[in-house]
């Protein structure tokens, strides 16, 4: 079974960068809509309409109501490490009252495109910038604490912990200044001490456009 989706975009997409397949592949109308960019549109003939989520929760486009908040409206996010190309994995977020059939629906789309898709509930953040983002911070809290240089801690994860990279080079190469955005509004939302942005990563963030 085949699940046709059509799209409407607004600027550049971070989970579809132009020229993306999914973005070719979509039809001019589907029993799914995606919003890339743009307020959606509510519309009970859609078995789903699927929002582009960046750290916020999908209830700020939603509204929320007493923990039963849900309708055919899901969040979604693939996660991509700053600069570098996004990954294969979509996050999507679903609410306490999302009916299965939405659900269903959503993941049958992304995962027909070549997706892996993990669901998750309406949290800032999501999984894995909650999961990774307090380990970035102690990294380059231990690298200003000289406890080992960048090289150092990169080789021990990639040799010790079987990592593809390290944290550093990860940072680095994604962008100290997008992980300090991320970081400080999981921090502005959650309070959470361990997502206060390393100190690298605010001098990166207070030198971009200089």
């Amino acid at each position: 079974m085949t699940i046709n989706y059509e799209i409407h975009q607004n600027g550049q997409s971070r989970s579809f960068p132009d020229g993306d397949a999914f973005l070719g592949n979509a039809a001019e109308s589907g029993e799914v809509a995606i919003y890339l960019g743009l307020p959606y549109r509510e519309d009970a003939s859609k078995t789903a309409i699927l929002i582009e989520l960046g750290t916020e929760c999908l209830g700020v486009h939603t509204g929320e109501n007493a923990g039963l908040e849900g309708s055919n409206v899901l969040g979604f996010a693939r996660y991509r490490n700053g600069d570098d190309a996004p990954s294969q994995l979509i996050e999507l977020v679903r609410q306490p009252a999302t009916p299965q059939s939405a659900i269903d629906a959503a993941k049958m789309v992304f995962e027909e495109a070549g997706f892996s898709v993990s669901l998750c509930a309406d949290q800032a953040g999501r999984i894995i910038d909650r999961l990774t983002r307090p380990k970035y911070n102690d990294a380059l809290r231990f690298l200003d604490e000289g406890l080992a240089t960048a090289a150092d801690m990169d080789l021990t994860c990639k040799m010790g912990l079987g990592y593809p990279d390290g944290p550093i080079e990860r940072l680095q190469r994604g962008g100290l200044a997008h992980h300090y955005d991320v970081s400080k509004a999981l921090f502005d939302i959650h309070g959470a001490p361990a997502f206060a942005p390393g100190r690298r990563a605010t001098v990166a963030k207070m030198r971009e456009g200089k």
